[in-house]
């Protein structure tokens, strides 16, 4: 299936986007962006220049991902959320001259799949967003981000496990927990956590 693009979208002919997507109102999406099958852009979101999304991601109204980002299968970015990309903003260099694109190096944000990022959420480049983690609304993620973390804060900080349904884990003792939804199993070793496979 071909992808909709609304007319008020701003979508560069240099870009690529997947079958099924769906670019909204207002949206813009840069050259050399790669869109991924069944996305779906909100209204007034912006995808930076050459961002690589994957399939099934969701992009939520004004959301904005600069570049170079990667987003990979079924992310998640709330409304008016951000992906910085620059460690050492300045609009201007120590001389006083007007900064160029050329003139400093883009850091990107890279999330994991199925990782989900909360409203209005501030993820400052360059961090990684673990697999099937969480970003809670507000929060402000300034460093990595475990596999399987539900983060919060400013700094945002771990709270709590949480499965790939999204809800929070429950313990079984010993390093052990489950999803209260799914009934899958999860193995906690040096704060990490991994999904365990009969």
């Amino acid at each position: 299936m071909a992808p909709k693009i609304q007319p008020s979208a701003d979508v560069s002919p240099e870009a690529t986007i997947g079958e099924g997507s769906s670019v909204w109102h207002l949206a813009q999406v840069r050259e050399d962006a790669v869109i991924g099958d069944n996305c779906i852009i909100g209204r007034g979101a912006y995808v930076g220049t050459g961002v690589q999304m994957g399939d099934n991601c969701k992009l939520q109204n004004y959301a904005l991902v600069y570049e170079p980002a990667r987003l990979e299968d079924g992310v998640f970015v709330g409304p008016a959320a951000i992906f910085t990309n620059d460690e050492y903003p300045r609009s201007v260099a120590p001389d006083g001259a007007l900064k160029r694109g050329d003139d400093w190096e883009a850091v990107g944000v890279t999330c994991k799949e199925g990782a989900s990022i909360g409203a209005r959420a501030v993820c400052v480049a360059p961090v990684t967003i673990g697999a099937w983690s969480m970003v809670a609304a507000g929060s402000v993620v300034t460093k990595d981000v475990p596999d399987f973390a539900l983060v919060a804060g400013n700094p945002a900080k771990r709270i709590r496990w949480v499965g790939r349904s999204g809800v929070t884990l429950k313990s079984l003792g010993k390093g052990r927990w489950r999803c209260p939804k799914t009934g899958e199993t999860y193995v906690e070793t040096d704060e990490a956590l991994v999904l365990k496979h009969d």
